[in-house]
């Protein structure tokens, strides 16, 4: 009974002594298991969305050959389709069933700051002549806001728009809203509280057309977008004007889900720059966006943009 004893006392100890290992080999397994979970995301099949800057029935039909033309690139099957807004690109993204939102700035931050989106590339466009928004000759990386009235409204600065009514993107558009109502509230006009109307459409088109219509007193666009609307309105750039042009907002972006496997961010990278050289290609991206290429981009390009973000915070107070 003795010896019996004395083993039992042993084979408890070497089980002691086992234990701490044995509790080693779970971590290790628990936390290999959490790393699995948290691989890199590669795709089978590539979603990718924007939000027109005018009429959608016609954009997303130009902007169908892009499918083609990205499977070609990357050997995967392709859908691009037009979102109403860019809230809901972004929440899309963040939910995991967008791959690649065409962003404007102040979206791409909001996604970043959201849900950890990437960046990978900013539009580069013809720089906009003032006032009559002719297009020249050089390749820029950013863009302005205008603010735009008719010729006959009596409005002739930002302090005149108190108690009128301006059409708007959603408050995500960086040349719609954040740029436009900051600089206002910069010159003692907040578009909240001095008896200002705000009238939300879809599209810069749109926003050109309530001026012009006199549907609204004022809108706010990017420089350029009259042209949108010229070959229905012959007149628009005598009867629609801009009273103030805003500072330098970074180009639009072309943005990946977070959790996108760095090989895939430099194919899909690689696939936009390459299209964008063909002539297909960039018949549809210029068409869509007036974009003209594409340039590596990063993070820190837009903390302008977060500038403005928490200037746009005082309109609320």
């Amino acid at each position: 009974m003795h010896l019996k004893g004395k083993g039992k006392l042993l084979l408890i100890a070497a089980a002691l002594l086992l234990l701490p290992a044995g509790l080693a080999a779970c971590g290790k397994s628990s936390s290999s298991s959490a790393g699995a979970g948290n691989k890199a995301y590669t795709p089978k099949k590539l979603t990718v969305e924007f939000v027109p800057s005018s009429n959608a029935g016609t954009i997303e039909a130009k902007a169908k050959p892009l499918e083609g033309l990205l499977k070609k690139e990357l050997g995967i099957p392709v859908t691009v389709s037009v979102s109403t807004d860019y809230n809901t690109i972004v929440e899309a993204m963040g939910s995991k069933k967008v791959d690649v939102g065409f962003l404007p700035p102040d979206a791409y931050v909001l996604a970043h700051k959201q849900y950890g989106d990437k960046v990978l590339l900013q539009a580069q466009r013809y720089g906009v002549s003032e006032p009559d928004d002719k297009t020249t000759k050089k390749l820029v990386n950013y863009y302005r806001s205008q603010i735009l009235v008719r010729k006959d409204s009596g409005i002739k600065s930002i302090k005149d728009l108190k108690g009128k009514k301006i059409a708007v993107q959603d408050t995500t558009s960086t040349a719609g809203w954040i740029y436009p109502a900051v600089e206002m509230l910069k010159h003692g006009v907040n578009i909240n509280k001095s008896g200002i109307q705000t009238v939300t459409v879809k599209g810069h088109d749109q926003g050109v057309l309530s001026v012009y219509n006199k549907n609204t007193d004022a809108a706010f666009v990017f420089q350029g977008a009259r042209k949108l609307v010229m070959n229905d309105e012959k007149d628009v750039m005598s009867k629609v004007v801009p009273i103030y042009t805003t500072a330098k907002i970074p180009n639009d972006t072309i943005t990946v889900r977070g959790d996108m496997s760095s090989k895939w961010q430099k194919k899909i990278a690689t696939a936009f720059k390459n299209i964008a050289k063909t002539k297909k290609g960039h018949a549809i991206i210029s068409s869509v966006y007036s974009h003209e290429g594409y340039v590596d981009s990063k993070d820190s390009n837009f903390d302008i943009i977060r500038q403005y973000d928490k200037q746009a915070k005082q309109l609320d107070k």
